[in-house]
């Protein structure tokens, strides 16, 4: 990651997903759905095969963290960044500490695609929960590492990293608040708008630090500089703001055009109601009767 490169690619990453979240989310309203994506039936009722059953995302998180762990190494070619203590110094002194710091956060996304994977297509019964605390952990983990990642840095790049945190633990109580309370739109929305939040400024640090604009250095002695660092953190908020309101504002055009087809609300394998409160489940109650 301490490259252009190296910063363009975990932003773009989760540009990417904070697009298909919104992407998501505007469906979901639309549809008026009461989760974000709706479970899996059981897997002796699916009819796909197990290809069709492999999740997207969790296919996407696998990849990007297995070739981010294995780029933080050995990237650009003929580099071997994986030696973490040199034993023949005396003091034996780790080595690569970077490398290793973004390693770990690769291997969070590693494995919480792998949680994915296997959940939706391993196990008799699909484990939401298990899917969403692992990626809850996944955010929380590279919040602490990115807090660590501040040492002996100078006061515009502590900024800029301190500015990623944000999100990044933003997102994180979001995904955790969600294992209660799945059923919310606003923290579906809060969720797209802090992973697109983090992923273009994430992208945008590596502008700053290794090819600015003007082609002048941005300097850790010229306040102006600092300062205009929150300007733009600024602006990235509202451009993401405006972005899931466009994607909505599509979905919505989308939605018009291709409307669900009569009876389709509702058909096929859904959860049964577990609220004591539920109408429906007093319906049950009282046929089983």
């Amino acid at each position: 990651m301490t490259t252009l490169a190296g910063h363009l690619f975990p932003g773009l990453i989760f540009v990417f997903l904070g697009i298909y979240y919104a992407v998501l989310t505007s469906l979901a309203l639309l549809r008026g759905q009461r989760l974000l994506v709706l479970p899996l039936p059981p897997r002796n009722k699916r009819t796909q095969g197990w290809l069709q059953q492999l999740p997207m995302e969790g296919l996407g998180k696998t990849f990007c963290g297995i070739f981010g762990v294995i780029g933080t190494f050995f990237i650009p070619l003929g580099s071997n960044r994986f030696a973490m203590i040199d034993w023949e110094d005396p003091g034996q002194p780790f080595l690569h500490h970077n490398s290793w710091q973004h390693m770990t956060m690769y291997t969070f996304l590693l494995l919480s695609g792998l949680v994915d994977t296997v959940s939706r297509c391993c196990l008799a019964r699909q484990q939401v929960k298990l899917e969403q605390a692992a990626w809850a952990f996944a955010f929380h983990g590279a919040s602490l590492l990115f807090i660590s990642h501040l040492q002996g840095r100078d006061a515009l790049e502590t900024r800029a990293h301190l500015l990623v945190v944000l999100p990044l633990m933003l997102a994180g109580l979001v995904l955790t608040i969600e294992l209660w309370f799945p059923d919310q739109p606003m923290l579906w929305i809060l969720k797209a708008w802090m992973t697109l939040q983090f992923g273009s400024w994430f992208a945008q640090i590596g502008n700053f630090l290794y090819s600015p604009i003007t082609g002048h250095p941005w300097r850790a002695d010229k306040p102006g500089d600092i300062m205009f660092l929150t300007t733009f953190f600024c602006w990235h908020l509202i451009v993401n703001a405006l972005l899931i309101a466009a994607i909505y504002g599509l979905c919505v055009l989308w939605h018009q055009r291709h409307p669900p087809q009569q009876g389709a609300k509702g058909a096929g394998y859904r959860l049964c109601p577990t609220d004591s409160a539920s109408e429906e489940l007093k319906k049950l109650m009282v046929e089983m009767n």
